[in-house]
């Protein structure tokens, strides 16, 4: 058994953690569950958004599965994902995104995983407002060593995933310098695996080729300001954010999370969807090496999404939260 952080969350978090629970459980995961709370929640309970009793389960188990989380707006505080990725070096936020039979889109052939800079770039926390000027400056700090891990990243998970193809995505013609340190990166590395093709793009040509040929692409890596664009796109193209997976993968711990809000409109209303989540648990199952428990429920839920009177409501079925999980339960 592997014991696990688990991270309720805000709003539909405890609700789709349950189905998550739920599921493993009745499929024999090998997993130990430690229930933790951060965001909101714990502002509320404890006045702080990550308790120190969070982080210091995180050092202890390495891995931690995490429901959506909701830092306050206009209140002055950093968002509580953005300090988690930073306080365990997260560097590396992998999303993948496939076409899954019965999840109505417009393309039915995407099978694509992008690997995003985590910890850098826009997102640094650099930002300085003149008042007598009233101008505001956000810094965008790329380094050598951060491009060069999350190519690397992404061509091992290539190779080890029997992928054909890395794209570098940047804006190297207008941003020269960190744009040049990711083109240096991925030509570097690409010489390492010349059984891979390798070929970059510039961000705006990217969004265009994504939303016409998006079966053109297979592993895709870029900084981190144009991957949260392009991880939502790519989304976008299988089904929305409430049936795609996340990780955020540092050096030696690992965060799994739902990359969708907490959406309090719908909130203990028993009517959200568990396959983002379910699916991010996955992900952690695959990361463990625990490959029976991962394929047993990946296929029993590949089943029930193919029926769609067995889904929930967003996916035009409607079945609750926990009917969902028993739809899958009974195909495991």
């Amino acid at each position: 058994m592997t014991k696990v952080t688990l991270i309720e969350g805000d709003g539909i978090g405890p609700e789709i953690m349950e189905a998550v629970q739920a599921i493993f459980a009745a499929a024999n995961a090998p997993i130990e569950w430690d229930i933790q709370q951060m965001g909101k929640t714990t502002l509320a309970s404890e006045g702080v958004l990550i308790p120190d009793a969070l982080t210091d389960s995180i050092r202890a188990n390495k891995v931690a599965l995490k429901g959506p989380l909701e830092t306050p707006i206009g209140e002055g505080f950093r968002s509580v994902n953005v300090q988690l990725r930073q306080m365990f070096d997260l560097y590396a936020n992998v999303r993948p995104c496939k076409t899954t039979e019965g999840i109505q889109t417009r393309f039915d052939n995407v099978d694509l995983v992008i690997f995003r800079e985590n910890t850098e770039g826009l997102y640094s926390g650099l930002n300085v407002y003149d008042e007598r000027l009233q101008i505001a400056d956000s810094l965008s700090r790329v380094t050598a060593k951060g491009s060069q891990r999350i190519v690397e990243a992404a061509f091992e998970y290539a190779h080890r995933m029997g992928r054909k193809k890395v794209t570098l995505v940047h804006k190297a013609n207008i941003l020269k310098e960190s744009g040049r340190l990711m083109l240096d990166a991925g030509k570097a590395t690409a010489e390492k695996y010349p059984e891979i093709e390798f070929d970059d793009k510039i961000i705006d040509n990217m969004a265009m080729q994504l939303v016409i040929r998006p079966e053109q692409f297979d592993v895709i890596v870029t900084s981190n300001l144009f991957g949260d664009v392009l991880s939502d796109l790519c989304a976008g193209l299988v089904g929305g954010l409430g049936v795609v997976a996340g990780a955020n993968i540092g050096e030696d711990v690992a965060v799994f999370e739902a990359v969708h809000g907490t959406a309090p409109d719908i909130a203990g209303k028993g009517w959200a969807n568990p396959t983002a989540i379910l699916r991010s648990g996955l992900l952690m199952l695959e990361y463990l090496e625990a490959v029976e428990s991962g394929l047993k429920i990946t296929n029993a839920l590949n089943e029930t999404l193919k029926h769609k009177e067995l889904c929930t409501g967003d996916l035009g079925g409607k079945a609750s939260t926990m009917e969902f999980a028993q739809h899958v339960i009974d195909r495991l």
